[in-house]
């Protein structure tokens, strides 16, 4: 079929047939020919419990014949409450406010904005974003410009402002980070730090230790620099704990989740933020007003599934279920670090990651669309970061099926490496 439609980050050049895929139902997909496809990465990291789960598609099913759509300026609705507070119950004491858009990307320009409004209201020059290298916040004009500069950026260099940067730190560096980091919180100008609490996305699944976190969240504490946690990624459980953060038990001035938010579902994200952000922008002077906004924010729909989601995490087992996934994915660290074309083997929680061969991380490394094939004909959604491989499943995945996984990447060293 001769499909019109152009498909995200694809070159339709190389891959010019879309595996069309019918159904879903746990880790797996079923495609048009009745094959069975196991879901590695959650579908791009969004699916936590399973497809389809009953409980969020009997919430949706609810609630789509209840209220579909309300504009969220002016009105609110029951859904969009009950999960801001059940939320905000499951975090730590400190952030208050709950802002709601669309994607992880959306959630990222509103932290952004809400750290620039907050200075701006308070009369205080500071503008400056600082970021980490290799980092990655989404796909938009200002989550672009926070995200390293490289492949994904290039065109668009002209529309892109200016941030600092700090260097990812990589074992046997972090205090060269550390002190990166102050000497840019030091200067008066700087606002905030926009950071992937310890596992880098996009930029190749890059870990650090909770302790550095816990570091450059000291360091803006201590210079009045706003941590913005981009935990759209990591959130949700994926390192082993709900958010990152918590391993290094710090709360950031900023939150950012979504991808997980609905259990994979429906599109959400939620800005969240401490009581300061939100009074510096209370004023009888409209000027003072957040004025971001999308036309279907707080979407009831959506905003149902994720209650349903925040109620599996209370009714159902899933710590247990994230405790499984990590292990298994242990053994198969220690399984794929022996093999001697596979390098830089590390896992963060359910997360497990490795490099084939040399030539280190180049997400456009030639080998990345082989590699995609060779997964493929496995029946396995396994997406690399050019020649890095990585493992992201639903809790639900079983340990014979993440045991073919780390099966089908010894293959592929074999034959790629």
């Amino acid at each position: 079929m001769n499909s019109p439609i152009w498909h995200p980050f694809t070159q339709h050049a190389l891959f010019s047939q879309m595996r069309p895929i019918v159904s879903a139902e746990g880790a797996w997909l079923l495609d048009a020919e009745g094959r069975r496809v196991f879901d590695a990465i959650s579908s791009w990291w969004v699916v936590t419990h399973g497809h389809c789960h009953p409980h969020i598609v009997k919430a949706i099913r609810d609630q789509a014949g209840r209220l579909d759509q309300v504009i969220f300026a002016g009105h609110s609705h029951e859904p969009a409450e009950r999960f801001a507070a059940g939320l905000l119950d499951m975090l730590p004491d400190g952030l208050s406010r709950v802002f709601f858009s669309d994607s992880g990307s959306t959630s990222v320009e509103v932290a952004l904005k809400m750290a620039l409004g907050h200075f701006r209201h308070r009369g205080s020059p500071r503008h400056r974003i600082v970021v980490m290298q290799d980092g990655y916040h989404g796909d938009t004009v200002g989550t672009m410009s926070a995200g390293e500069r490289g492949g994904f950026t290039q065109p668009y260099e002209p529309l892109l402002f200016a941030v600092d940067r700090i260097p990812f730190p990589a074992p046997g560096v972090e205090q060269a980070t550390l002190d990166a980091l102050e000497r840019f919180a030091r200067q008066p100008e700087t606002a905030a730090l926009l950071i992937e609490p310890m596992v880098l996305g996009a930029g190749g699944m890059r870990m650090y230790p909770a302790w550095v976190l816990s570091e450059m969240a000291a360091i803006c504490a201590r210079h009045g620099v706003l941590l913005i946690a981009d935990e759209v990624m990591t959130g949700w459980g994926r390192t082993g704990r709900f958010l990152a953060c918590d391993h290094a038990g710090v709360v950031p001035d900023i939150l950012c989740l979504s991808k997980g938010i609905t259990g994979g579902h429906l599109p959400l994200a939620v800005t969240l933020c401490r009581e300061e952000i939100f009074q510096s922008h209370w004023s009888e002077d409209r000027r003072k007003t957040f004025f971001h906004s999308s036309s279907y924010t707080a979407n009831p729909i959506a905003c149902a599934a994720a209650l349903a989601n925040l109620e599996i995490w209370r009714d159902e087992p899933v710590e247990l279920r994230i405790e499984a996934v990590a292990r298994v994915q242990a053994e198969g660290a220690e399984r794929l670090a022996r093999h001697p074309a596979i390098a830089s083997v590390r896992r963060t929680g359910t997360i497990l990651a490795a490099e084939l061969g040399g030539g280190g991380r180049d997400y456009m490394a030639d080998a990345g669309p082989m590699l995609m094939r060779h997964f493929a004909d496995r029946d396995l959604l396994i997406r690399p970061l050019g020649r890095t491989v990585y493992l992201l499943p639903p809790y639900c995945s079983t340990e014979a099926e993440l045991r073919a996984c780390h099966d089908a990447i010894i293959e592929a060293a074999d034959v790629f490496a």
